[in-house]
């Protein structure tokens, strides 16, 4: 018999939000951890890969510890970015359909600080922040942690630098009595120092299965490929993923811009996502993929934490991360929600050597897919360039007497003619720039000294 949340001590108010939510088993993360939460005072880490529940692990137990008769901050939050903040405000909201006095509140940096400053006038008891923004508001006064029982440290690996720079500040302003709990999908040595730093001696550590939950339901792939092929290999593969959403990983903002640029030169349906972008900006772009409006998004991993969309079916990692830690992040923006999920991963001949490490430090197997021969190629981007030709709007400027004339030249031409005098136009165009380009120069000769 599968465990409830009831069974791990959640109470009926969070279960009946869980309920209309249709969740009705607990993860794996949950499972060990809601009831150390609810029933322990020992500082807390937790390890578990991207996309196994980890905001409900440490959310649900919150909002069952929180006093709501008091009208004081009594948990702060730190999470990375705002978009993830975004998400654990939406995910504890919803949990605390029928905790009506429950109060929570969005602190994080990218948005206006005033309207931030009037809310925490307010009665608050939850807040969730970025360390920056929270730093500014302590150096201000305008906001008061000094009540707090928990301090949370979610997708610690992700706040590495932030923290180091600003967390003695942070902590500081907090009660020394208080509970700290750590989530992490890894636990790299700066972690660990973190760990030795700021948690008591006698911390309790529970971990999901490392090496699989986060990848159940993903099929791993690479393609090896040409740099010179690197683009249309990738296009070709989109074209195949039609209709479907992905998110298309890139290792600096320039790279993004760049793919970005060619994807829309080519009618992919596609945004950049990347830290130099206002967050007006990225926001925009989110929900347009949330909702549909752009199938494919291209960005940097910190641009893509708090993506928390279910229909992702694929990700693809144009250029292979740095290290595994970033690859189980970047795999699990797919199969999320008990989904499948594909991630493939574009490399370069020299990159071959890294994918058998990356299978033994994450007990995974990678399929290598066969690159697509050069006529599926050349066919692939003749059907993008007749998308090109569909979706390009009319330019108005020209003169009628211009375009009748354009009309008395193909008067005669039935529907099929003309495609194929534009297909054979095309096709010899393109025959003629391959041309060009394999033509060999010669090498310029050195002018003889008769002197």
């Amino acid at each position: 018999m599968s465990t409830t949340f009831s069974d791990l001590g959640i109470s009926p108010a969070i279960h009946n939000s869980l309920t209309d939510l249709n969740i009705a088993e607990p993860t794996e993360i949950q499972e060990k951890s809601i009831p150390i939460l609810l029933t322990q005072k020992a500082d807390f880490v937790g390890l578990a890969k991207t996309g196994t529940g980890k905001t409900a692990a440490f959310g649900l137990p919150l909002l069952q510890l929180i006093d709501t008769t008091k009208n004081t901050i009594q948990a702060v939050i730190l999470v990375p970015t705002r978009e993830l903040g975004q998400q654990i405000v939406g995910n504890l909201e919803s949990y605390a359909t029928y905790l009506p006095k429950m109060s929570i509140a969005s602190i994080c940096g990218g948005t206006p600080i005033k309207p931030q400053i009037e809310r925490l006038k307010e009665a608050t008891h939850i807040v969730v922040a970025t360390p920056g923004r929270l730093i500014d508001l302590i150096q201000r006064k305008e906001i008061n942690i000094t009540t707090a029982d928990y301090l949370v440290l979610d997708e610690a690996d992700e706040m590495v630098t932030s923290l180091k720079d600003g967390l003695d500040k942070i902590v500081e302003a907090l009660p020394k009595k208080r509970r700290t709990l750590l989530f992490s999908a890894t636990l790299p040595g700066m972690i660990k120092q973190l760990i030795q730093n700021y948690m008591s001696k006698h911390v309790t550590q529970v971990s999901a299965d490392m090496k699989t939950v986060g990848n159940k339901g993903i099929d791993h792939n690479f393609v090896v490929v040409e740099p010179i092929e690197k683009l249309e290999v990738l296009m070709h593969f989109l074209a195949s993923k039609e209709g479907e959403r992905g998110i298309i990983f890139c290792k600096t903002k320039a790279a993004v811009n760049k793919l970005a640029k060619n994807l829309a030169i080519n009618r992919f349906s596609s945004g950049a996502l990347h830290g130099s972008l206002s967050q007006g900006i990225r926001d925009r772009i989110m929900e347009q993929f949330r909702e549909g409006y752009i199938n494919t998004l291209v960005a940097t991993d910190l641009a893509a934490r708090g993506i928390d969309v279910k229909e992702v079916s694929y990700v693809v990692n144009y250029h292979l991360p740095d290290t595994f830690e970033t690859y189980v992040h970047r795999s699990g923006r797919t199969a999320r929600a008990g989904a499948k999920g594909l991630s493939l991963s574009v490399i370069q001949e020299d990159e071959l050597d890294h994918i058998p490490d990356f299978e033994e430090a994450l007990g995974l197997q990678f399929n290598e897919l066969r690159k697509p021969d050069a006529l599926s190629i050349e066919e692939n981007n003749t059907v993008l360039w007749a998308k090109k030709i569909f979706k390009t709007k009319p330019n108005r400027e020209i003169s009628l007497a211009l375009k009748d004339k354009i009309k008395t030249v193909f008067h005669h031409l039935t529907k099929d003619e003309l495609i194929d005098k534009l297909l054979a136009s095309y096709i010899t165009s393109q025959q003629k720039t391959v041309a060009d380009t394999n033509i060999v120069k010669p090498k310029n000769k050195r002018r003889r000294d008769n002197s």
